[in-house]
């Protein structure tokens, strides 16, 4: 019953790792729960939404090359640089000066941003809809005049445009030492009449993104709304989209959050005020083939604007990397609701971001965060030492009395209940129980699947190093058994992906079987015999770190069961 109950508890383990292995590999489709269907009020009757298709989208590449090129105003402080064209009031221009996008000496900085004429275009417009129809409103062509520049910290920036119909717009700018725009619209009417507007804010996405396609990570559109974590994916948007002959996803909320994320950026607006409601919409439209995605938010009704009177909408834009401490901040200090799940922690937040800030602390002092993964690991060991080595001594005990298991069912194999029966008074007498050997392996599992979790979506260990050929710990280890680790110059096919880490982690597993007492059974032992194999090979493609704390966990466990057991045996040996 013993051997039963771990051998289950092993088969469950390597079940789940297999399904990640399978459904963590790049280019899988999209997978995501539907998207909560919220309601919101919709606007008067007849009055006009952001769309997208709105808003002079339909100039062509033909008319945007044939008119001059647009003003623009430069973006910059420590961390991104970038502009803003003065012509449809766009950040469409944005790099991000802490990251590059590979290891190798230098590669191009991250861009984020890009103008709406390129194949990747991705930007950030704020404008107005005329709700009463007859108003003149600023689109996509329009070219506003500007006062200031360039837009930094401390140095906002004023966009102004006549309608010349009573109405000035204005759009005030203000971008803090990292990855917050806030931006401030206001139509003030000087005409004799009220004139009726709604002012909204988008992002765009001329493009589907290439995704990085795992099963655990969420990209597309994401928001907080009401409290509420919303995720769609494109393709469930596109779906959505078609179904609804309308906008993917819409909800109303106060304060929130929603826009684009990537595995490592994110792209989201929200009010300034948390207390003002808006309208938040996802938008999927097909244009000569191509997918067009949109993010938006809106008043929930329009602005009516009396003679002599402004109206005005306060929203932020965060466009940047998604820094665990970076947006803990904007949460705390702006009082944005939840911003910092725009991280995907996943089911096991509550362990994962706990362990990110343990290791984060630990890097902080050692200046390595494979270190301070070590170090973790290490002390998640005195942690769970005392279930361990109840663990570890009911295996030491199963050992000792290998031979009086076998001579059991030598003498009761044709009677399996009375087998059962001297088995179970068997433990009592020497007060062991079988089924506690499960534990360090069980115990591994939550630890696993967190810690995982903390290198694959956290910026902070992207292109983290370790030591020799490990410049990254987020990625698999990229050496390879089968083009004896570079000295061929053969490069194997995927699957055939057998590094250095993987196999120090098989050995290790390999030499802590050993000190694990045997299953009498053969098939059992076979397939226990398998398990280091098995495991090297599904570990092969997982991120490196990840290889490097279980190898490293391996050896710790080692230690502590060779130390009981032999305390055990002596043990043992005395009262003998």
């Amino acid at each position: 019953m013993d051997q039963k109950r771990l051998l289950a508890a092993i088969a469950i383990s390597i079940g789940i790792l297999l399904v990640f292995d399978v459904y963590n590999r790049a280019n899988r489709p999209d997978i995501v729960a539907p998207a909560p269907q919220a309601s919101a009020p919709a606007g008067p009757a007849g009055v006009p939404q952001p769309s997208a298709q709105a808003l002079g989208d339909s100039l062509t590449a033909a008319t945007d090359a044939a008119l001059p090129p647009p003003a623009r105003v430069a973006v910059e402080n420590a961390r991104v640089q970038g502009s803003i064209s003065a012509r449809g009031l766009q950040l469409d221009m944005l790099t991000l000066r802490d990251y590059n996008e590979t290891v190798e000496p230098g590669s191009p900085l991250v861009r984020l941003l890009n103008p709406r004429g390129r194949t990747d275009g991705y930007f950030a417009q704020w404008g107005w809809t005329a709700a009463d129809g007859r108003t003149r409103v600023p689109d996509i062509n329009t070219d506003w005049r500007v006062a200031g520049g360039p837009l930094a910290p401390g140095q906002p920036v004023v966009f102004e445009w006549d309608n010349g119909q009573g109405q000035i717009f204005e759009a005030e700018m203000r971008l803090d030492p990292n990855y917050m725009v806030s931006v401030v619209q206001r139509v003030r009417n000087t005409a004799a009449e009220a004139v009726t507007v709604l002012p909204w804010a988008r992002i765009r996405r001329e493009r589907t993104p290439q995704i990085a396609g795992f099963f655990i990570l969420h990209e597309g559109y994401v928001g907080v709304l009401d409290g509420r974590l919303t995720e769609v994916t494109y393709d469930a948007g596109k779906k959505e989209a078609t179904t609804r002959r309308g906008p993917a996803f819409e909800g109303e909320s106060a304060g929130g959050w929603a826009g684009f994320t990537d595995k490592y950026w994110l792209t989201a607006l929200m009010p300034q005020d948390p207390a003002t409601r808006l309208r938040h919409s996802f938008r999927h439209i097909s244009d000569n083939g191509v997918d067009r995605w949109q993010a938006d938010i809106a008043l929930p009704a329009p602005q009516s604007v009396a003679p002599g009177a402004t109206g005005e909408l306060s929203s932020r834009l965060f466009a940047g990397a998604k820094e665990v401490l970076l947006l803990d901040a904007y949460r705390s200090t702006l009082n944005i609701q939840d911003f910092d799940k725009a991280i995907d922690f996943g089911w096991f937040y509550f362990i994962t971001k706990p362990f990110f800030y343990g290791i984060d602390w630990l890097f902080k002092l050692t200046g390595n965060f494979g270190i301070a993964i070590l170090i973790f690991t290490f002390a998640l060991k005195l942690l769970f030492l005392p279930l361990a080595n109840k663990a570890y001594s009911s295996m030491a005990g199963m050992k000792v009395l290998g031979p009086k298991m076998t001579e059991l069912r030598e003498r009761y194999k044709d009677d399996p209940q009375q087998l059962q029966r001297e088995m179970m008074a068997l433990y009592k007498a020497e007060k062991i129980n079988p089924a506690s050997g499960c534990l360090p392996i069980l115990l591994q599992i939550p630890v696993f699947f967190a810690l995982y979790k903390v290198l694959f979506v956290t910026i902070e260990m992207r292109h983290a190093p370790f030591f020799g050929w490990i410049l990254d710990l987020s990625a698999p280890d990229p050496t390879n058994l089968f083009n004896l680790f570079g000295l061929i110059p053969f490069d194997p096919p995927a699957f055939f992906h057998l590094p250095a880490w993987a196999l120090i982690m098989g050995v290790t597993m390999f030499f802590q079987q050993k000190l694990n007492p045997q299953p009498p059974d053969p098939v059992q032992a076979k397939i226990f015999q398998w398990m280091p194999v098995i495991f090297t090979f599904m570990l092969a493609s997982f991120p490196a770190g990840l290889v490097i704390y279980w190898s490293w966990n391996n050896l710790l466990s080692m230690a502590q069961q060779w130390w009981i057991m032999r305390k055990h045996e002596a043990k043992k040996a005395a009262k003998a």
